[in-house]
């Protein structure tokens, strides 16, 4: 119990701190500190700096992907288009961390988490390309998934970061003005 609360400080930690600061200016004794743990802890849980942040984009991807599957269940066409964009925007407010950090590490190469962030286009946004294959045959599912995606995150972050005092519903509506 003890090491998955530690665990669970490191993740929170570090998330908020690459957020912020973006991966290269974030150092493990930052983590460290301000999860409230020795240095070490954070190489005993997770060995390095990078497995860590790997096991941060593995557990955020994994969450949206479960949240973006779920919306969709027993919808087609709009309706699913609908339940998804409201979805990713409601898991963008709940975990704006994340989403920075999806913006900011997705298009980076070389880096060690490469495979992890590919999660993010086969998994999360492979929802997106399964609705746009049901209710547009005749687009690239793939790329059209990209786009919707894509303007989702941007929206959301935009919302939360400039434009606070907009609801879930202005921000779903933007979005979907575009696709309707």
């Amino acid at each position: 119990m003890r090491t998955t609360t530690t665990r669970e400080h490191i993740v929170e930690a570090a998330l908020a701190l690459v957020a912020d600061r973006g991966f290269t200016a974030t150092s493990v004794d930052d983590i460290a500190s301000a999860a409230g743990v020795a240095k070490g802890s954070v190489f005993y849980n997770f060995g390095s700096k990078s497995a860590l942040f790997e096991a941060i984009i593995t557990e955020g991807v994994g969450r949206l992907t479960v949240a973006l599957r779920g919306a969709t269940v027993g919808l087609h066409g709009r309706d699913a288009l609908d339940a998804l964009v409201t979805e990713l925007l409601g898991q963008i407010r709940s975990h704006p961390d994340f989403a920075k950090l999806m913006v900011a590490e997705t298009f980076r190469t070389g880096r060690s988490w490469q495979d992890s962030i590919r999660l993010v286009r086969e998994e999360a946004m492979g929802a997106f390309a399964a609705v746009v294959a049901d209710t547009w045959p005749h687009r690239d599912a793939t790329l059209t998934a990209a786009a919707l995606f894509g303007a989702t995150l941007l929206a959301g972050l935009e919302w939360l970061v400039f434009q606070p005092e907009r609801t879930l519903d202005d921000v779903r509506a933007a979005v979907l003005a575009t696709v309707h």
